[in-house]
Parts: C-alpha cells; sequence; structure tokens
C-alpha cells in the first residue's frame, strides 16, 4: 500500500490518487484499443470481414473493452487507501456509474447491430424494426438514468421509481407522442399497413409521395416534389390515408375517365351509315363482323333492329383498347353509357394500363384518350363543349 498522505495533505494526497487511477485507466483503456484494432484490420486482411461489419459499424467492441479500465480502476484504490476509506467509497461509487454508461453503450450498440443485420434482407427492409428499437432505446436510457441517480445518491432505485410514480401523469405527459407513436408503430407493422416504398397519399393534401423512413415519432415521406412531409405514425392509425401498394403489386393501373358526347348528334345508323364508317374506319369491318346482330341487318330493316352511332363508338372504343400494348387486357375493361347529365351523355371508359410510374402512366393514359376524343367525329359525334 501507498500512503500518500506522509508527504502531502490529505487534500493533495486524494486529488494525486485519483489522477494516477484515472491516468492508469487511460492508459490501459488505449493499450486495449490498440490491440483491438490491430486485431480488427488483421481480420479485414484475411478476408473474414463480414462480422467486422457490425462489430466496428456500431463501435460494440471498442465499447466493451472499456469494461477493462473500469475493473482495473475499482481495484486501484485499495493501493493508497483503507478498505474502508471514504476515498475508496467515492471511487467505487464514480466507477459505477463509469460502468453503467459503458454497460448503457454496449446494450444500445448491440440494440443498432441487431436492427443493421435485420435490414439486410428486402423482405425485412419492407417492415422495418427502427420504431420499435428506438422504443427500446428510451426504455434503456430511462432505466440506466434511474439506476445511475440512485447510485450518485446511495439510494434503492425502487425508492426513484416509487417517488416517480407520483409524477406518472406528468410522465405521460412528456412522453405522450413517443408512446403514441410507440403504439401506433406496432399497430401499423403487424397490420402491414405500410411499409418503406409505398406510395401513400393522404386527404388533406400534406403528403403525396414514397415512405422512406419509419421512426418511432415521424414517418419520413418524399413527396413527388421533392418537398419532404414528417407524418406522426398516430394521424396514419387514426386518419384515412390511400396505400398504392396494391397497384404497384398488381398488373396495372386503373383508368376511369368519361367522355361527354352532344346528345343532338346520337342518331340511328344505317346500312349504307355502317357500309361509309367501315370505309372511314378500317377497323370498324371487323368489329361489325364480329357482332351477332349484323346479319340480321337489311337495307329495310326497322330502326329498333340498327345500332346507334354511340353504340358502334362504344364497341370501337372497346376494340381500340383490347389491341391497345400498353393496355392489360387481363384486367376488367368496360365501357359504358351513364345517364344523360345537362354536360351531355357521358361514356365511361374504365381500363388499365401496363405503366404504373406517374409519369408514363399520365402520358399513355392522355394519348389514348387523344384518340378516342379524335375519332369520334368519324361516327357522327360531336363530343359536348361548353357554349
Amino acid at each position: 500500500m501507498i500512503h500518500l498522505d506522509k508527504w502531502m495533505s490529505p487534500i493533495l494526497s486524494d486529488i494525486t490518487a485519483a489522477a494516477a487511477i484515472i491516468a492508469a485507466g487511460i492508459l490501459i483503456n488505449w493499450i486495449c484499443q490498440s490491440i483491438f484494432r490491430w486485431f480488427a484490420r488483421h481480420k479485414i486482411e484475411t478476408g473474414n470481414s463480414h462480422w467486422h461489419s457490425y462489430l466496428v459499424k456500431r463501435h460494440l467492441g471498442h465499447h466493451a473493452l472499456l469494461i477493462i479500465p473500469g475493473l482495473v480502476m475499482y481495484m486501484l484504490p485499495y493501493l493508497f487507501y483503507e478498505k474502508d476509506d471514504s476515498f475508496i467509497r467515492l471511487m467505487h461509487r464514480a466507477d459505477i456509474v463509469y460502468l453503467l454508461i459503458v454497460m448503457i453503450m454496449i446494450a444500445n450498440a448491440i440494440l443498432l447491430a441487431f436492427l443493421d443485420f435485420y435490414s439486410t434482407t428486402e423482405k425485412n427492409r419492407s417492415r422495418p424494426l427502427q420504431g420499435l428499437i428506438q422504443a427500446l432505446q428510451v426504455m434503456l436510457y430511462f432505466v440506466g438514468a434511474i439506476i445511475i441517480v440512485a447510485v450518485v445518491i446511495d439510494k434503492s432505485p425502487t425508492v426513484l421509481l416509487t417517488g416517480l410514480g407520483a409524477s406518472a401523469a406528468v410522465l405521460m405527459l412528456v412522453f405522450k407522442d413517443s408512446i403514441l407513436g410507440f403504439v401506433a408503430g406496432v399497430q401499423l407493422s403487424q397490420n402491414n399497413m405500410i411499409k418503406l416504398g409505398d406510395w401513400i397519399q393522404m386527404p388533406d393534401g400534406s403528403a403525396n409521395g414514397t415512405v422512406e423512413q419509419i421512426t418511432l415519432n415521424t414517418v419520413k415521406v418524399r413527396n413527388w416534389d421533392n418537398t419532404i412531409s414528417m407524418i406522426p405514425p398516430y394521424n396514419l392509425v387514426t386518419t384515412t390515408f390511400k396505400n398504392w401498394r396494391g397497384m404497384q403489386e398488381s398488373g396495372g393501373r386503373r383508368v376511369d375517365k368519361q367522355i361527354f358526347v352532344d346528345l343532338n348528334t346520337l342518331e340511328v345508323c344505317t346500312k349504307e351509315m355502317m357500309v361509309n364508317l367501315c370505309k372511314a374506319v378500317p377497323a370498324m369491318s371487323h368489329i361489325l363482323s364480329e357482332a351477332p346482330w349484323m346479319g340480321a341487318i337489311k337495307d329495310d330493316s326497322p330502326k329498333e333492329q340498327l345500332p346507334t352511332n354511340i353504340q358502334l363508338y362504344r364497341m370501337y372504343i372497346e376494340h381500340y383498347l383490347r389491341n391497345h400494348p400498353d393496355v392489360n387486357c387481363s384486367l376488367d375493361i368496360i365501357i359504358t353509357q351513364k345517364e344523360a347529365t345537362a354536360y351531355g351523355l357521358p361514356i365511361e371508359v374504365y381500363f388499365f394500363t401496363r405503366e404504373k410510374r406517374w409519369d408514363m402512366y399520365e402520358r399513355k393514359q392522355s394519348d389514348i384518350f387523344d384518340h378516342l376524343m379524335s375519332m369520334a367525329q368519324d361516327f357522327g359525334i360531336r363530343l359536348y363543349q361548353r357554349p
């Protein structure tokens, strides 16, 4: 045992002993970290670096080595003082706080390393655990802080927890967003309501884009204009929102539009008119040849047996869509006439494009409707346009 108080005052001897213990801890930590860095580099050079990406990225090995100087510093005070000396109790208490902080750092690194490992596969990346990991981190820091404070004031942690129980309402208010976010995040994950890469759209227009990040308190959405929207997970559980994932995973994207026809241009087509129509629109020859009622039409057929120009126009629209390379014919193609309105007679055109990207989708459907509207005049149809 080294008696420093023989050569200096008690206060100075305590300061000197504390400085010597801390310096010894720093030296031991430097030696341990240097050996670990050499060992890690050696592993990389030999090609076995798979484990290294998880061990070093979150500094798990470096944090774990901090335990060694902590244990050494716990034993060193016995070189200078008796077992029951107040200085030893003070140093031990400080060293326990140090070791607790190190253990919190190690536990946090393990959580983050697990998150990295979990996110290595595409399936797991689509259902992230970041919100759950953040909740566990909050619990870790909270419990760790309670134990550290208990060690500093030399009280049992249960005493502090009992005191905190009386202020539970205040704690609930402080951590309200985190609690609601955690519960909402669990619901979103378990019900597979949202995942990374989903295109979501909020009814109030606050977000319309791709989900980039899901955390404990926020869902990060990159909108189509490259702005960023941060949405609390609780809002996604309590309010309605549109998730376009089903469309992205299906064989096409829906188009549902109407072409308004002027009712004054509705007329019955005689056989002569149909012959002229086949000359103007060659595809109509094939369409009419497959019509089951075409063989019964004669030159003197009554009007009730003759088709209308709008009926033929609807037949042409369906034929055009079923033979269009950008239309998915395996999904529904419905051409129907709706109830007449003050704006004309609406013809509803319902189909699915193969292209699902927004820019190409808009371009393809615009090209299709440009053609359909331009062909209306060949059928003697005038599209409604408000005067």
